[in-house]
């Protein structure tokens, strides 16, 4: 008798995630009296403890562990068992996840999600924001099925296919009362390792986090997104690169002043990508729509700015 399900695993994926039985309750919509009868049951089923509860938080056992480790292999192996059957039968994906870099923002996709809307059949859309290094991992992890704006050069193994959509120039800047701002002349290492950076964090689960532009033990002020880091090097907490079009609007604004430094940022390319082999109609639709458009202007319109 099979004493695994599915919706087990799933229940035991959310409360892992989420850090309780309630809060997994509220994202997959159950009530908590059954999040915690699901859970009884496997481990009755299973002979084993699945979570360590200690009052509202809950902490997988080991053996908890290793069960969610393989399950989550089963639950992703079945949703893409589910996509592919309904692809098969209708030529339309059963749910379309993108994910775009944190630096930009989403609504910079407004009117593409409006016409997709007019023409989808029954394909969801999930908009997924990543950063850095977590926008690639999270195509090759299969969390997204498209990635708008990937920053850099994707991963080396393949597997996926990418176009070029764009590329920001950097702008070295920090407030007028900062004390880097009377700083004369190009700024060096040993100017800035006395200060605060202000840096984006890198959401990369599994793969090497990027760290541009930091120094061996530089103090770091790590943000969620683009706009939080604007806002606080224009409070004056650090320093740092910022993209061109943000940096602009904030120095002619007189809420940033622009510095020369010795080691520049290049330029950095931003990408299109999916997964090799890839065929349904809501991502051919995608991959049509963003290339006919001005899609990496629109993205810049809708960087931060102050």
């Amino acid at each position: 008798m099979l004493r695994l399900s599915l919706e087990a695993l799933q229940i035991v994926d959310a409360i892992d995630r989420r850090g309780s039985f309630s809060a997994a309750g509220k994202e997959l919509h159950r009530v908590p009296s059954t999040i915690s009868y699901t859970v009884s049951k496997l481990e009755d089923d299973l002979g084993v403890q699945v979570f360590e509860r200690n009052g509202p938080k809950v902490e997988l056992t080991k053996a908890g562990r290793e069960l969610l480790k393989e399950g989550r292999y089963l639950l992703r192996a079945a949703q893409d068992l589910e996509h592919r059957v309904r692809r098969v039968a209708s030529g339309w994906e059963t749910e379309l996840a993108i994910g775009h870099d944190s630096m930009f923002s989403s609504l910079a996709f407004g009117d593409d999600i409006r016409a997709f809307y007019d023409v989808a059949q029954q394909t969801r859309l999930r908009i997924v924001r990543e950063a850095l290094s977590g926008t690639w991992e999270a195509l090759l992890d299969r969390r997204v099925d498209l990635v708008i704006g990937a920053p850099g050069d994707g991963p080396a193994g393949g597997g996926y296919v990418s176009e070029p959509i764009g590329t920001l120039g950097w702008v070295f800047a920090v407030a007028p009362s900062h004390p880097l701002a009377a700083v004369e002349g190009p700024l060096g290492r040993t100017h800035l390792q006395q200060h605060r950076a202000v840096a984006m964090a890198d959401s990369a689960r599994q793969m090497a986090p990027r760290t541009v532009g930091l120094l061996l033990g530089q103090d770091t002020l790590t943000v969620p997104d683009m706009a939080s880091k604007v806002q606080y090097q224009v409070a004056g907490l650090g320093f740092g690169f910022l993209p061109e079009p943000c940096a602009r609007a904030a120095i002619a604004a007189g809420l940033l002043v622009e510095k020369q430094v010795e080691e520049p940022k290049p330029d950095e390319t931003f990408y299109l990508a999916w997964r090799t082999g890839e065929t349904g109609a809501a991502l051919q639709w995608w991959l049509a729509r963003l290339r006919a458009g001005t899609l990496f202007d629109r993205m810049c319109r809708h960087l931060p700015t102050t």
